[in-house]
């Protein structure tokens, strides 16, 4: 089979397809025909600094969620020709992942889906709707009469989260920090450029993901109304801890702070998942969409930042 593999830092200009056994099943593993997945920062950032750690398995094929067919189910209760989507729990990093023909993956990672959605479109929802069910959900307990702020908006997570809370019947407040992106920002009640100050600009917010993250979570935590929950996802500031934070005096009375651990999906929570998905008839949101041959040029796109969401590669 073709897949990427990374024995040590790579520039994408030197990626390329290489030929390598298709894997052998083991009990307690499935074996995957790998039909599309979406790209993440987590593989940039492996690809260009973390390979050289001792905890990555080495050589390792990179990508942490696909969606495809299974193969051969081994001794699992999944059944050949089943369609599946795999997430987390160590793809592509303590065994090989998604960028490949083939995945053989652990079966508490793998996940039978009810879908009706090309592969085009299911590969854009694994990590990111996931990642935006559980913040939404799981954290900030989202109903249909809050008022969602999404800090951050411009990304694949953020787009994901606004389309969730729209189709619950949420008043939604979007902001990027660029004004070109405002563009972006469909299907929300208010956008907002972001300066890193909301506090005192905006009101009557219950609800806050934010996706920036360190850098402005102080801010966001006054900005939103007294018995507001704020959730902490992404770290699109560039800033991954607070230095000196009092949890006494920087988290104001009546405000509760919380923040989404992506690494625990289970076959329920993507069941309730796909089903808000069927019902309302989302297609779900992604920039631009490649073919597996042409991956270094996907790659190129997602190191340029321009692809506008996320990244899908069909395989098939």
């Amino acid at each position: 089979m073709k897949a990427i593999v990374l024995s040590d830092v790579t520039r994408v200009d030197d990626i390329d397809l290489k030929e390598v056994d298709i894997p052998k099943v083991v009990p307690g593993w499935v074996l995957i025909k790998v039909k599309a997945f979406g790209m993440n920062h987590s593989e940039v950032i492996l690809r260009n600094e973390e390979i050289k750690y001792n905890y990555i398995k080495k050589p390792v094929i990179p990508g942490i969620e696909c969606v495809g067919e299974i193969v051969d189910a081994s001794d699992s209760s999944f059944e050949n020709g089943q369609r599946v989507i795999a997430m987390m729990g160590g793809m592509g990093r303590s065994y090989n992942g998604s960028y490949a023909e083939y995945a053989l993956l652990p079966v508490h990672h793998v996940f039978g889906i009810n879908s009706e959605l090309n592969w085009e479109d299911l590969a854009a929802i694994p990590e990111t709707y996931f990642t935006a069910w559980g913040s939404l959900f799981e954290c900030l307990n989202l109903k249909s009469e809050d008022t969602l702020l999404v800090r951050g908006a411009t990304c694949a997570l953020g787009y994901a989260a606004i389309q969730i809370a729209k189709a619950l019947g949420c008043r939604v407040i979007a902001t990027t920090h660029r004004e070109r992106y405002l563009s972006k920002l469909e299907n929300v009640d208010e956008r907002i450029i972001d300066d890193g100050k909301l506090t005192g600009k905006i009101s009557g917010i219950t609800k806050a993901l934010d996706l920036v993250g360190p850098k402005n979570i102080l801010d966001t935590l006054t900005a939103v109304d007294k018995g507001a929950i704020v959730c902490q996802t992404g770290i699109l500031g560039g800033v991954y801890s607070l230095n000196g934070f009092d949890p006494i005096k920087d988290i104001p009375n009546g405000v509760y702070l919380t923040g989404f651990y992506s690494n625990y999906p289970t076959q329920d929570i993507v069941d309730e998942m796909f089903e808000f998905i069927n019902k309302h008839q989302l297609r779900p949101c992604y920039g631009s969409a490649y073919k597996f041959k042409d991956i270094r040029e996907a790659m190129m796109m997602q190191e340029s930042g321009k692809a506008g969401g996320k990244i899908v590669v069909v395989v098939e």
